[in-house]
Parts: C-alpha cells; structure tokens; sequence
C-alpha cells in the first residue's frame, strides 16, 4: 500500500511539471532582438510557422537549422520595417502555404478546411444507411394469420 501511494503521489507531481512548464523554446540567445516590441512580433509570427523539417513544431520550438534560418529571417524582416503580414507573406511566397501552422482559407486550402466535415457527413451518411438496412432485415414480413390464429383472436375479442 505504502508503494502504492507513493508511486501515485509521484505520478501527480511529474504531472504537474510537466502541466506547469512551459513549451520548450529553441530560440538562442543570439537571435534574440534588443527591441522588445520587435522580440514580441518576431515570437507571435514564428509561434504560427511550421518548421519545415519538423513538420510538427513550430520554428520557435524546433531545433532544426532551417527553423533558426527562418526565425533569423523573420527578425531581419522585421527590423527592416516590414508588418507582421508582409513577414508572413513573404516567408508564404518562399515556402509556399504549408510553412503556416493554420493555413488560410482559400480555393487551394478550401478542402483542407471542409474535409473533417465532408468525412463526418459520408460517415453518418453510411450509419444511416447501414441501420436502415439492418431494420429492414430485422423485421420479419407480415403474414396472413391461420383459421387457428383466427379463432383464437375471435375468442379474445368476444370475451370483453
């Protein structure tokens, strides 16, 4: 029992580190800017680009050289005077749109956006189907009742 509980009590404290640390950061010291507006921009642009090698981070958690190559990129767009969406754009134009961790709705991505609700929508459409089916094997066919079943419901219904 003693293991028991301690074992538990360790669990919920690695929970709880784990919970309460925040994501980990690949941005070196550095690359970091003196301006902290500039910092800001350059952290809430690179949150929301996929690192291309990674393919499952963002560059300001990867580790991998072309993420430093972009969030330095980035930064020098920034420092150049360009706005947020210019930076974005302009890393899009390179990289084309699946270098954005939310892509944009547009006719290339339109699919990308509708596709969860189309599969949604054929997979109820082949419940549906399937359990109208199946209600349709289940129920027997009405059939004529006998002279006995007959008189047996005669006698039933006479009775009241």
């Amino acid at each position: 029992m003693k293991t028991a509980r301690g074992l538990g009590a360790m669990l919920v404290a690695l929970i709880a580190f784990v919970a309460l640390s925040g994501g980990a950061q690949a941005v070196e010291p550095n690359e970091i800017l003196p301006d902290s507006a500039l910092e800001t921009r350059a952290r809430s642009i690179s949150t929301n680009l996929r690192c291309l090698v990674c393919q499952n981070q963002s560059i300001d958690d990867s580790d991998a050289p072309l993420a430093r190559d972009l969030r330095i990129l980035v930064r020098d767009r920034l420092k150049a005077g360009d706005s947020d969406a210019e930076v974005i754009d302009f890393v899009v134009s390179r990289y084309g749109e699946f270098v954005l961790l939310k892509p944009r709705l547009n006719r290339a991505t339109a699919l990308l956006w509708a596709g969860p609700f189309l599969v949604l929508l054929l997979a109820s459409a082949a419940l549906w189907r399937a359990v109208s089916r199946r209600r349709k094997e289940v129920q027997p066919a009405a059939q004529a009742l006998t002279a006995a079943e007959k008189r047996d419901l005669k006698k039933l219904m006479d009775e009241d």
